[in-house]
């Protein structure tokens, strides 16, 4: 969702890094994060109710994921023309790490990772972009339409379309799969296909279909249809 933030709020990483407060904060592709191990389900939800707390946290909303282990906390400013660190993140930073504190959580920098952008190489990328769109349902990154497709849920990797200078011989040898429900797989495969692309192997729809964008990239369509009947 994009925000309405002033230039000279943005800040540089060497700027979020050196707050108080930001120590256990790496700044990774999509924003900076940290872990707070936690040894229940009944702590996590205790230090999610004290972020909620902070005050004027509802106009800057952190990204928040509980896993059995922990909690991941992801910061990150968007907007038409930026993404990256603001003065609001490195602010929220601060106060979330001493609302963990008093819960006598610290956070693990240790334990953070950032998967994606998955690169697709394309020789002609006006092209091939609105295949990856439709198969993901993903929309145009704001600040870079032209070059990144991203979930609007923040949860799956964003695509960076890289240009190259030929069509690459052969079939692929690696690509990968997106699970959606049953109800959605059929339709799914039908944006993909109306927006430039071929089904190439469907012998094993419904559980999934092998798709080709306009250059031949490859990526399955998946269900748990049939798989989960035995």
């Amino acid at each position: 969702m994009s925000e309405t933030v002033q230039t000279n709020d943005y800040v540089s990483v060497r700027q979020f890094r050196g707050a108080r407060g930001t120590e256990a904060w790496p700044v990774l592709g999509d924003g900076a994060a940290t872990f707070f191990a936690t040894d229940s389900f009944a702590t996590s939800a205790r230090l999610v109710q004290a972020i909620a707390a902070i005050r004027g946290v509802e106009d800057h909303r952190p990204d928040i994921d509980i896993r059995t282990d922990g909690v991941t906390v992801r910061l990150v400013t968007y907007t038409d023309d930026y993404y990256g660190m603001s003065r609001r993140d490195m602010e929220l930073a601060g106060r979330i790490s001493a609302a963990a504190a008093e819960l006598e959580l610290v956070g693990d920098e240790s334990a953070i990772q950032s998967i994606g952008p998955i690169v697709v190489g394309a020789v002609d990328i006006r092209k091939v972009m609105p295949f990856w769109q439709a198969l993901l349902g993903y929309e145009r990154r704001l600040d870079s339409p032209e070059e990144d497709v991203v979930d609007p849920r923040g949860r799956g990797p964003g695509l960076w379309f890289e240009p190259i200078a030929g069509p690459a011989e052969g079939r692929n040898r690696m690509h990968f799969a997106v699970w959606v429900p049953y109800d959605q797989a059929e339709a799914r495969v039908a944006a993909a296909v109306a927006a430039g692309g071929t089904v190439i192997f469907d012998q094993h729809a419904p559980a999934w279909w092998t798709l080709a964008d306009p250059e031949g990239n490859e990526a399955d369509v998946a269900t748990s249809m049939s798989r989960d009947e035995g």
